[in-house]
């Protein structure tokens, strides 16, 4: 099974990476693909350029077995949308199982993304969330959710490839690339928030220094 975690990465932070080790060992994932955003649709745009966000997901990820960057959306023309980066996985992999991480805040806008239907059918969600969380369904979720014990779950997961959407609670990590940005901008240190590689990275660059913030959490 291949897990996927999309975003912007700017940057890169141990609150992106510990929830995907937790969900990659849940799941047994063979591989899970960090896919940088080069152009996010109907969005802010990233600080970094998408050739320094995907040098930073590289080093963040250098170390950690069956963690995979991809660059597709690097490589792609035009915005990139979630639905045509997960057919052209499917399209390369055929009927194995896809799984996407989500955020609890990304899943909760979820309809509003393009096609968001047709991604039902390429993938299934997994969405990391707090221990103890109370999770609202939508009638709309009905015919995808599965429950019962962790154990049934992935197995679940494994023998479809796509469909279900399952909620997995990991360590929350409260961390931002906003606020991170912020203590660059002020010339306060980043140590043990992100990975040091991309800490040094980051200041090897002056990335975020001089640049404009926002408030928005990514």
């Amino acid at each position: 099974m291949i897990g996927i975690l999309g975003g912007t990465f700017d940057p890169i932070h141990f609150g992106h990476l510990r929830p995907a080790l937790e969900i990659a060992e849940t799941f047994q994932l063979d591989e899970l693909r960090f896919i940088p955003s080069a152009r996010p649709p109907h969005r802010w745009q990233p600080v970094a350029s998408a050739e320094q966000r995907l040098e930073m997901v590289k080093l963040a990820i250098a170390d950690t077995p069956g963690f995979v960057l991809d660059e597709r959306e690097y490589l792609r023309q035009g915005s990139s949308y979630t639905v045509d980066t997960l057919q052209s996985i499917r399209d390369e992999v055929g009927d194995t199982p896809l799984l996407m991480l989500l955020g609890q805040d990304a899943f909760e806008s979820f309809t509003d993304w393009h096609d968001w239907k047709k991604i039902l059918t390429l993938t299934h969600i997994v969405v990391s969330s707090r221990p103890g969380y109370q999770h609202a369904s939508q009638d709309w979720m009905q015919n995808h959710l599965i429950d019962g014990s962790l154990h049934d779950v992935v197995i679940k997961v494994q023998k479809k490839p796509a469909g279900f959407i399952t909620f997995c609670d990991v360590t929350q990590l409260d961390i931002s690339a906003t606020s991170i940005r912020k203590q660059q901008l002020k010339g306060k240190s980043s140590r043990y928030l992100l990975p040091k590689n991309v800490a040094d990275y980051i200041k090897q660059h002056q990335l975020y220094i001089g640049q404009s913030t926002d408030k928005r959490k990514r």
